[in-house]
């Protein structure tokens, strides 16, 4: 260490660069384990839970090194937190059906959604 460093603090996580993400937000997917479709809203680029949730409800113990995505999903009123390695691209072209997509998505090109732009 050279002098006047700071030394790591051994709970500081690198991010993930952006473009290490297999997912993006708009994009339509399909959770492998529990079978539901869904659209991203958001991306972590690795785990932002606490560990009592972690320990709770990611009982096949994904990476909390990896991407993380907040799902919208299709045919309810939720959204779930999802580990990258639970989701595959979602191909049916089919829009989802969620109360917040107006909100937080714009127009639907049949694969996915453009994410929308903040206003002033």
């Amino acid at each position: 260490m050279l002098h006047g460093e700071r030394p790591k603090r051994p709970d500081v996580r690198t991010p993930i660069a952006s473009g290490d993400a297999a997912f993006h937000v708009g994009q339509l997917v399909h959770h492998t384990l529990f079978g539901y479709r869904g659209v991203i809203v958001d991306v972590d680029p690795y785990f932002n839970g606490s560990e009592e949730w972690y320990k709770d409800h990611a009982k096949s113990r994904p990476s909390k090194e990896r991407p993380w995505y907040h799902v919208l999903v299709d045919e309810a009123d939720y959204r779930t937190y999802v580990a990258e390695r639970n989701l595959e691209p979602d191909e049916t072209g089919t829009p989802v059906r969620h109360p917040d997509v107006p909100f937080l998505l714009g127009h639907f090109s049949g694969d996915s959604y453009a994410p929308r732009t903040k206003g002033n």
